[in-house]
């Protein structure tokens, strides 16, 4: 029996924590934080390999995952319809994942408020050494502590999360506080808002207490929007002057901010999203970073999910793109061992993926803020087709979509 350590208990964590104890090892995660990460993030689009990953944590995939849909549509500026396309969809909610995962993982084996400070590597094992003064002896270590990782930090210090230069408005609303032309007419579809150089899409996800019952679901919107750095700043300030570099907690955001994009949605997007953003009770800012290292083992340490690549939300994968990860690890682990050897192979199979993913990100981002007249990569223009937009945002690519396209007059 292997011992690995996995470094980071979110949603990445915990996939590749239950497959590898499923597989025999002896796992322990540390996670950071003291109190539980349940009610963190917001929607999740599912996708194939994550339904696949689900599955091999032991988890019986049924109705309950999260809210079936079958189409998409785009709104313009007046509410009304400029096209659609049918898509069979699951969306889910990092909540519901997240009990999911604990809901099948050995309690015992999932320790809290375990910051990793230094790992140090020898012949037969590696030793991680938290904050605090506590070690965890292991064989192997695998990171999946997100995007400002502490291991990617110390094996790869010069790798940093690069912004592009736009941030996204987030939230979810209540289905039950909404008016009926919203509830008829986008909320039980991937919906589109397709403001010059913006975007916004949402979609049904579960309610409280996971509820997916129509009436106790709620919707969940992503609006990006442009915001050049010295407007992010402001952005990350909160009422009191309180500047937070690295994220700012959604009660911090300044109302002053918060008021101004309720109004910017009113002069901007159709009244039922609108509608929305006014009746979220918190919505929250995260600016959009991407980040790709250029390697994710050192030795007798691998990185995983956002510790090694962060793919801008547009390709709608962070979580898949974890699963692939964790599904190629105990893959490749079972067949070579708890070596270094086992994820020199996990590496070779996943370096390439993982950086493509990055890559359809960082040009689906520049089409999204394309206006007719702005020249894209290497000079070409960027034509903002509502058709393409739905086709080509959050998409399974594991496997081809059955996709209609249905054009509606402008």
């Amino acid at each position: 029996m292997a011992r690995i350590v996995v470094i980071g208990g979110s949603l990445g964590g915990l996939l590749a924590a239950n497959m590898l104890h499923r597989a025999g090892h002896h796992v322990q995660v540390l996670e950071k934080a003291i109190s539980s990460l349940d009610g963190r993030g917001a929607g999740i689009v599912t996708h194939r390999p994550l339904i696949a990953a689900l599955a091999r944590c032991g988890l019986g995939i049924d109705a309950s995952l999260g809210v079936a849909i079958s189409k998409r549509v785009v709104l313009g500026a007046d509410g009304e319809s400029v096209a659609e396309v049918q898509i069979n969809q699951v969306l889910t909610s990092w909540s519901r994942l997240y009990a999911m995962l604990r809901s099948v993982f050995d309690a015992s084996l999932y320790v809290q408020g375990a910051a990793v400070a230094h790992i140090r590597q020898g012949a037969d094992g590696v030793t991680v050494q938290c904050e605090d003064g506590r070690q965890f002896d292991a064989d192997l270590a695998v990171a999946s502590d997100g995007i400002r990782s502490a291991v990617r930090a110390q094996f790869l210090p010069e790798v940093q999360p690069q912004y592009a230069g736009y941030i996204a408005w987030r939230g979810v609303c209540d289905e039950s506080v909404l008016s009926q032309r919203t509830l008829g007419s986008v909320f039980d579809t991937f919906g589109f808002g397709l403001p010059p150089g913006e975007q916004l899409i949402g979609y049904p996800v579960a309610g409280a207490g996971n509820a997916v019952s129509r009436g106790q679901r709620r919707y969940n919107f992503v609006w990006y929007r442009p915001a050049e750095s010295r407007v992010l700043e402001s952005l990350m300030t909160d009422a009191d002057g309180n500047y937070f570099p690295q994220g700012i907690a959604p009660n911090k955001v300044a109302w002053q901010h918060v008021a101004g994009a309720r109004h910017a949605a009113r002069e901007l997007l159709a009244p039922q999203f609108a509608e929305i953003l006014e009746k979220t009770a918190q919505p929250f800012l995260q600016p959009i970073y991407d980040c790709a290292s250029p390697s994710m083992v050192f030795d007798r340490v691998a990185l995983m999910g956002d510790a090694a690549f962060v793919a801008r939300p547009h390709v709608g994968m962070g979580v898949t793109k974890a699963a692939e990860d964790a599904m190629t690890l105990t893959d490749c682990i079972t067949a070579h061992g708890a070596t270094p050897s086992a994820l020199r192979a996990f590496e070779q199979s996943r370096l390439a993926p993982c950086a493509a993913v990055v890559q359809r990100a960082r040009v689906l981002g520049a089409y999204m803020q394309a206006q007719g007249h702005n020249p894209g990569a290497g000079g070409q223009i960027l034509q903002r087709d509502a058709h393409a937009v739905m086709l080509e945002t959050a998409i399974d690519l594991s496997g081809a979509p059955t996709a209609r396209a249905t054009p509606f007059p402008a």
